[in-house]
């Protein structure tokens, strides 16, 4: 069908939808009850909503946390009740709550009550993609209603910096309170970190010396089949030149942590045998991967935000990207003046960030040669000094008490 026809029919399907939340306010509100979903039910306990329950449970244990899961397998704290993400699941539940915390989108139709508030954490702070309304073209009409359905329900909305608070706006298609409380799920990467470290290797078998290094590609659309995942015919990362670089450079015994985007790591299985060897670590299916981020000791990506979370950590970070134009030109448009030249400094786009100057902090590579002199040239002095200038032009809050400021918000509402 046409996209007339396909809005029609999707409008349509909303407006059923919401019947049922209608339909649900015959039930009160519970005052302590707090619904609960991460990536549209595909995620687990992970992610900024995880941090903000833990803290909410360690206040007090009269609140009951609901959980929507597409995956009745997923393991919770024995104080979170998890609950399929079915329509008449979601229609009682979040009309009988107090409190909705999500981190991406409300499915079209999902209807909230007076009196009732809702908290989103988004799934990313400063990153390299656009999204929203600054994608141009790129971003479908339907997309714009779905975003603006949910955005109208937000009540606050988690930044961690003067750059969220620009970008937000036509990203997040969003006009209301933003909280720059600073992102929960980054307070583990804030200070000493050894605990983390200590259990990673205990839980893996390797030696408390080993050093480890995340591989975490982002997701993105394919032009020709509709998907494309970071398991093409051209990948083209070499895991063994990077760890023998990384080996020269930094010393000791190194392992690669794989960490694949929600939406692409069940095509792990398809690439077993290639890809983990004794010396790489899959977590894909880990739901928090902020745990397991503070235990790395570096950390490489294309276009994924956990980059600049690892370097809050002053975590050495390091793109490889080896499909910057054909990225570009799929997305839309950059947060970034990211080229094909990877020589040249990468600056902030203007457009989306007028009030800011800043120059991104990693090196760039797009073939394995420029990631080895990247890795081989890495001067931590430099790193750090860029790093601090980047956390002084955004106005970052990364203190490792964002959680206790996000619970401190919700239960002021809980108590109303």
């Amino acid at each position: 069908m046409n996209e007339r026809m396909y809005i029609c029919h999707r409008k349509l399907i909303a407006f059923a939808n919401k019947l049922f939340f209608i339909f649900c306010r015959v039930f009160p509100i519970k005052r302590n009850r707090v619904s609960i979903c991460t990536f549209e039910g595909k995620g687990g306990f992970g992610c900024n909503p995880k941090y903000i329950v833990q803290e909410l449970h360690r206040r007090s244990e009269d609140y009951e946390f609901i959980w929507f899961v597409n995956n009745m397998q997923k393991e919770f704290p024995s104080y979170v009740k998890k609950v399929p993400n079915t329509l008449w699941s979601r229609a009682y539940w979040l009309s009988t709550s107090k409190v909705w915390i999500d981190n991406y989108r409300k499915p079209y139709g999902t209807c909230k009550r007076k009196g009732q508030y809702y908290l989103n954490t988004w799934h990313g702070t400063i990153g390299f993609k656009s999204m929203g309304l600054w994608r141009g073209e790129a971003f479908s009409n339907m997309a714009y209603l779905v975003s603006k359905n949910d955005s109208d329900m937000i009540d606050d909305a988690i930044i961690d910096s003067e750059w969220c608070e620009e970008v937000w706006p036509k990203g997040l298609v969003y006009n209301g309170e933003c909280l720059r409380t600073g992102a929960p799920r980054c307070d583990v990467l804030y200070g000493n970190r050894s605990q983390y470290k200590e259990a990673f290797r205990k839980q893996f078998g390797i030696s408390k010396e080993a050093k480890v290094v995340m591989f975490a590609p982002t997701f993105r659309e394919s032009a020709t089949n509709g998907k494309r995942t970071v398991f093409s015919e051209e990948w083209t990362l070499d895991f063994e030149q990077l760890l023998r670089n990384l080996k020269l450079r930094f010393e000791g015994d190194w392992y690669l942590c794989l960490r694949l985007h929600p939406q692409v790591a069940p095509e792990i299985k398809q690439h077993r045998e290639r890809l983990l060897q004794e010396k790489v670590i899959d977590v894909s299916w880990a739901d928090d991967l902020y745990e397991i981020l503070a235990a790395m000791d570096a950390f490489v990506t294309d276009y994924s935000s956990a980059a600049m979370d690892a370097s809050y950590a002053h975590i050495p970070v390091f793109i490889y990207a080896d499909d910057i134009e054909k990225y570009m030109n799929e997305r839309g448009s950059m947060l970034w003046n990211m080229s094909t030249d990877s020589k040249m400094p990468v600056t902030n786009n203007k457009e989306m960030t007028p009030k800011i100057d800043v120059v991104l902090p990693y090196s760039i590579a797009q073939n394995n040669d420029e990631l080895e002199e990247n890795i081989l040239n890495f001067q931590e002095s430099k790193y750090i000094s860029m790093m601090k200038q980047f956390e002084s032009s955004v106005k970052l809050v990364f203190d490792g008490n964002a959680s206790r400021r996000v619970a401190d918000r919700v239960q002021s509402y809980m108590n109303k």
